[in-house]
């Protein structure tokens, strides 16, 4: 109940979302999916599934991810750190893989990492071959 409320603020001071925070302030999802963040270095970071749900969208991403060789750091994550990222994502059932633009004064891009990664996402639940 606390997302829904919380995603209603959001969406009356025109927001898409609203960032949910675990008890000590760090990032832990939006309010209906899984959040990433990937670093200059082509790292993804993502909370750590401790007070939230681990999704299993969230779980097929750090699986695909790794196939592909790209390192996913399970990690705590204050508010501030996102200055040191480039993209970010959600994932869920609805989500899917969806990139976000913009979370208060962070800008991200989407980024090819984020296009790839929904691509064999695509079609992994869709059952298709993926060039």
């Amino acid at each position: 109940m606390i997302c829904t409320l919380s995603k209603h603020e959001a969406e009356k001071d025109g927001y898409t979302d609203s960032l949910m925070l675990d008890h000590e302030g760090n990032i832990a999802e939006a309010t209906g999916a899984n959040i990433f963040f990937k670093n200059k270095n082509g790292e993804l970071h993502t909370p750590i599934p401790d007070s939230f749900l681990d999704g299993i969208t969230r779980r097929a991403i750090i699986e695909i991810a790794k196939t592909k060789g790209i390192a996913v750091i399970e990690k705590k994550i204050l508010p501030e750190d996102m200055k040191n990222y480039v993209g970010c994502f959600l994932t869920g059932t609805a989500a899917e893989v969806t990139p976000v633009a913009q979370i208060d004064k962070y800008n991200f891009k989407v980024c090819e990492v984020i296009t790839d990664l929904n691509t064999n996402y695509q079609a992994l639940v869709r059952k298709k071959s993926v060039a």
